[in-house]
């Protein structure tokens, strides 16, 4: 992921790659070459080091997640706004940790929520008014990738490291948030990963729409597109989108004539998670994947795990009033006013 967004960076025009940050130089290095960087662009080892000779004015952590808390806390103490990979981060502490330093720090941290910046996807959210009420959503994820590493020896690498992508973009497109979870894992038989490569998740939305998240990461055959294929069942009619191409609607004559497609504007994939950055620097909005508002994704896959291996329904409320007095016991003393300022209610 560091030279996919090594790529983005270089195919952006708002942006101009300042220096790099990896614990390993040589890799970094190589890294730059192998995207079309100038090799002179500053590399080393240490943010701090590497920021006060090349004054950025932004930090993009493409780190794996459990160096999401350090690399961050660096970057907003240094008075930087960040860009970060999902997860917000591995834990639910941890995360409300982050969303309360960003807010002592005044910088924005965006987490990059990549499959947003779909056209069709945009298409499709601005013409779920024709569907009226929705009562269910669902997502069938199928795919077979035999990736190696980290993601072979996860205990549950479906859950954590793909459906977040999948949950994200439920609450988005029905505007909606987590209640509750009832959630099964499990691993095939002929299953190359040692974890829990399938998963079959049900939430309870708020305006009591289901969500329905089913799928494996070891399933060869009739596979589905890395976005999944969804379907949405509302009082007016229902749609189906193959996670490519546009969505088909059915509805009957009662429903709402279609509204024009909002396109997002910003391109596809992480590139349009960076032209998201980028313009809210420069306007002051709150973007799409602002830390409060990523919040309750992360907590959707927190919820899901603890529920397929506690066997039983998670709320999601207690489950981050839980996370909330953790990350109080943990907090610095710049975060701990923040999160003590929350009342107990997280925001987002």
């Amino acid at each position: 992921m560091g030279r996919a967004w090594l790529r983005a960076v270089r195919d952006s025009d708002a942006v101009t790659l300042a220096g790099v940050v990896d614990l390993d130089a040589d890799r970094a290095t190589e890294a730059l070459a192998a995207t079309g960087h100038d090799e002179r662009v500053p590399v080393g080892t240490a943010l701090e080091r590497v920021a006060a000779g090349c004054a950025p004015d932004a930090v993009i952590d493409v780190t794996v997640p459990e160096a999401h808390l350090p690399v961050t806390l660096r970057a907003l103490a240094l008075g930087l706004p960040v860009l970060g990979e999902k997860p917000l981060a591995p834990t639910l502490p941890e995360g409300l940790r982050l969303a309360a330093a960003a807010e002592a720090a005044g910088q924005l941290f965006m987490v990059s929520q990549s499959r947003r910046y779909h056209p069709e996807l945009h298409a499709l959210r601005a013409s779920l008014p024709r569907l009226g009420r929705i009562g269910v959503a669902s997502t069938e994820f199928f795919l077979a990738p035999r990736f190696g590493g980290f993601r072979d020896a996860m205990a549950q690498p479906l859950l954590v490291d793909m459906a977040i992508h999948a949950f994200d973009t439920a609450r988005w497109l029905l505007d909606a948030e987590p209640v509750s979870v009832r959630c099964e894992s499990f691993n095939p038989a002929w299953s190359w990963y040692a974890g829990d490569a399938a998963a079959t998740a049900t939430f309870e939305m708020t305006g009591g729409a289901r969500y329905v998240y089913t799928g494996s990461w070891c399933s060869p055959g009739v596979e589905t597109s890395w976005n999944g294929r969804w379907r949405l069942s509302g009082e007016h009619g229902g749609a189906l989108w193959d996670g490519s191409g546009p969505a088909r609607f059915e509805t009957g004559p009662e429903a709402e004539a279609p509204e024009a497609p909002a396109a997002p504007g910003h391109g596809k994939g992480i590139a349009g998670a960076l032209a998201e950055f980028v313009a809210a620097l420069r306007t002051g909005r709150a973007p799409l994947g602002e830390v409060h508002q990523n919040l309750r994704t992360l907590a959707m896959v927190v919820a899901a795990v603890e529920s397929a291996e506690r066997d039983r329904r998670i709320a999601v409320d207690a489950l981050l009033a839980d996370a909330l007095e953790s990350a109080l016991a943990t907090a610095s003393d710049l975060e701990r006013p923040r999160l003590a300022a929350w009342n107990g209610r997280v925001p987002g």
